[in-house]
Formats: C-alpha cells, structure tokens, sequence
C-alpha cells in the first residue's frame, strides 16, 4: 500500500497533467474556463476524485460534470500513458464549491467594511 506521500504525489501529477490536458488536448467547448481544484486517490488506488469548478459557479456544473464523465475513458487512458502505475485509478468527478464560497465570504466582508467606513463620522475615528 502507498504512502500518504506517494498517494499526494499521484493525486498532485493527476490534478497537473490533467489541467494541461483540458488546456491542450481537450476542446470540448463545454469543458472551457473550468480549473481543476482537487485531486484526492484513495489508499488503494481504485479511485481519483476529480474536483472542479468554473469561473461562472455552479451554474455550469451538471454540464460540467456531464462532459467531464463523458470524456472519462479518454482522459483515465491519456493520464495512463503519462503517468507510470500499475494500475491507473477509476475517475470520479465532483463539482467543488469551495472558489464561490470564497467569494461570497470576501464580498460579504467587504460589505461590512463600507458599513463600518460609512459609519465613522469625520474628526471621530474608532481604534
């Protein structure tokens, strides 16, 4: 069984070589402007869950996700040939929030940071 090093290693070599794959190889227009933010390969490297996003949030994600499991085979055999295991993991491709999340997080903060600037008067500032 791998290390959890080797198993971070696999998970790191995926996420990279599959974002040069969607930004060389892949032209399924359905797949444009999306990053993969996570790979994670279980102990026993059956599975790679594949985490995704797109710059327009989730909106996009069923078709996302849809063209992503359509392309699997292609992609689970292009990353076989680049990356050398025995047995190359089954792909699973999940849609991450975490980015829209992030950003709902920063706007709300920023918001509250004009409230507060909006609140100190002239002449009188808060420490």
């Amino acid at each position: 069984m791998p290390s959890k090093l080797r198993l971070q290693r696999i998970a790191d070599r995926i996420q990279r070589d599959l974002s040069e794959m969607l930004i060389r190889e892949i032209s399924d227009p359905r797949l444009a402007g999306i990053s993969i933010t996570d790979v994670e390969v279980d102990r026993e490297l059956s599975f790679a869950d594949i985490y995704v996003s797109a710059v327009e949030g989730s909106s996009r994600s069923a078709e996302v996700i849809q063209a992503l499991t359509h392309a699997s085979g292609f992609i689970r055999h292009a990353l076989a040939e680049r990356i050398e295991l025995r047995v190359f993991p089954r792909l699973r491709f999940h849609w991450d929030p975490t980015p829209e999340r992030a950003d709902h997080i920063e706007r709300l903060l920023a918001s509250l940071r004009q409230e507060n600037e909006g609140k100190e008067t002239p002449g009188h500032s808060e420490s």
